[in-house]
């Protein structure tokens, strides 16, 4: 059901950051499982200078195995609270949560809303054409995956000011997938912390779960904040490191995307700097991005191991390597294309042009891998780029060639790889990405392409260049 269980240092870090302002606690927990936060945030209210007086508690969990461990755990919160002389109050929805949400059918000793809500939703994609899907809609909420669809529908049973903590994957916080629901978010909640783990291995190491998360602290209000708090720690059990930022370092104020940049160093804060001095989009430049058109399983048909009559070159990501293009390559199960009057709409004409890798694998230090395509090195045709890559083009044809090499030697740098992990929280690069990145004037790229003379450089070379020719 993609439901992953929160180790219990990561419910205490997720715990602490609710206030302990309500006398009278009516808390959500959907997709409770065996009620690890719910158990959490009665410890920290329990714990607390200004205990509440009563405790409300709703859990959702569908799994029936889980239920019994979630009735135990609050059948335990409940004794805890006794001891405490804290009134008590639980209630098990052993049902699914977004069809309950969107009926709003979650009273509680007549109450209508949640002041709390603590979350670890669980994470699977949801189809165009799901029930899941069907029922955000009745609810105002766009989502692709179930955790933005539990996000939506608790932000949806909150009452005015309620508070929300939740861990999420970060991905949500960039990507053209989740813009609706980004603006949503955004017009929904005041965002007051923000925790990432410098390990995206950490958070579910138990279930070998390889993603960022972010654990986020909110407040149900329209109200855009002054600051963030922006926190970080190695684990949940180490120490954090906390810095506020203004709201305009977060989300930027003409960023139509409404990405969401979580800058937790003075070294993040010079990079954005760095980058803020470029004012240019590539529409500007005059250069526009586009995903490779070749979707290798649906044209099975045209894909040819080697090159022979009637074929193109065929560019896979593994195609890339230390900022040049390296064909045909023996690891690559195809590396030709068959050219015919139904093909040749997924290939490009022959030209220079500048690849990205949209996915980097797990053990690749960087996330952001470009390399120049030079046509004229490669020999005559056209050209054909699998989806796995992005491909930077002038009006589908290919860039100048001092342009070309400009580009990548930037796109190359540790500048742009560090500010890309600042919003990006996946090891996918988007072309919708690619469009959101500043970049240096044309003339100034093409000078940089120039110098260098070609973008087969060390990084060490790669960094020099740009604060050569790009930052100066």
């Amino acid at each position: 059901m993609g439901q992953f269980m929160t180790p219990p240092p990561v419910a205490r870090l997720m715990a602490s950051m609710l206030t302990t302002a309500h006398e009278d606690v009516r808390l959500l927990d959907a997709g409770a499982g065996v009620g690890s936060l719910t158990a959490a945030a009665i410890a920290h209210y329990l714990g607390s200078d200004t205990p509440p007086t009563r405790i409300e508690v709703v859990a959702y969990e569908i799994d029936p195995i889980l239920v019994e461990y979630l009735a135990r755990t609050l059948e335990l919160c409940e004794v805890a609270c006794a001891a405490a002389g804290i009134a008590f109050e639980a209630r098990v929805e052993a049902q699914d949560f977004l069809a309950d949400a969107a009926q709003r059918n979650f009273s509680l000793a007549d109450k209508a809303y949640f002041n709390c809500a603590i979350q670890n939703p669980p994470y699977r994609k949801i189809g165009t054409d799901s029930v899941e899907r069907e029922v955000c809609r009745t609810m105002g909420v766009q989502a692709t995956n179930l955790y933005a669809a539990f996000l939506g529908a608790t932000i949806h049973l909150l009452e005015e000011d309620a508070e929300l903590v939740a861990i999420t994957p970060r991905s949500f916080a960039n990507g053209p997938y989740f813009k609706q629901f980004r603006r949503f978010l955004l017009a929904q909640i005041t965002l007051r912390r923000l925790h990432v783990f410098d390990s995206r291995s950490h958070a579910f190491r138990g279930d070998a779960v390889l993603q960022e998360n972010v654990i986020l602290a909110a407040t149900k209000s329209a109200h855009t904040p002054a600051t963030v708090e922006i926190t970080a720690s190695e684990t949940a059990e180490h120490a954090i490191r906390s810095r506020k930022v203004p709201w305009s370092h977060v989300v930027y104020e003409h960023d139509r995307e409404q990405f969401i940049h979580l800058i937790d160093s003075e070294e993040g804060d010079e990079v954005a700097r760095q980058v803020a001095r470029f004012d240019n989009y590539l529409h500007d430049l005059g250069i526009s991005v586009s995903t490779g058109p070749v979707v290798d399983f649906r044209a099975t048909e045209f894909l040819r191991t080697s090159s022979e009559e009637g074929t193109v070159r065929l560019l896979y990501p593994a195609h890339l390597n230390g900022g040049t293009v390296h064909w045909p390559h023996k690891r690559a199960k195809w590396n030709a294309f068959a050219l015919t009057e139904e093909s040749f709409g997924q290939t490009v004409p022959r030209g220079d042009y500048v690849l990205v890798k949209r996915f980097t694998a797990k053990e690749e230090r960087r996330r952001m891998v470009a390399a120049v395509y030079e046509g004229d090195s490669m020999g005559p045709g056209r050209v054909a780029f699998e989806n796995h890559l992005n491909y930077f083009h002038e009006k589908g044809e290919g860039l100048p060639l001092d342009l070309a090499r400009g580009l990548a030697i930037y796109l190359n740098s540790t500048l742009v790889d560090v500010y890309f992990r600042q919003f990006s929280g996946h090891t996918q690069v988007n072309a919708t990405d690619l469009r959101n990145i500043p970049y240096p004037a044309r003339n100034r790229l093409e000078a940089a392409g120039a110098a260098m003379g070609t973008a087969a450089l060390a990084q060490e070379e790669v960094d020099s260049a740009v604060e050569r020719y790009l930052l100066t």
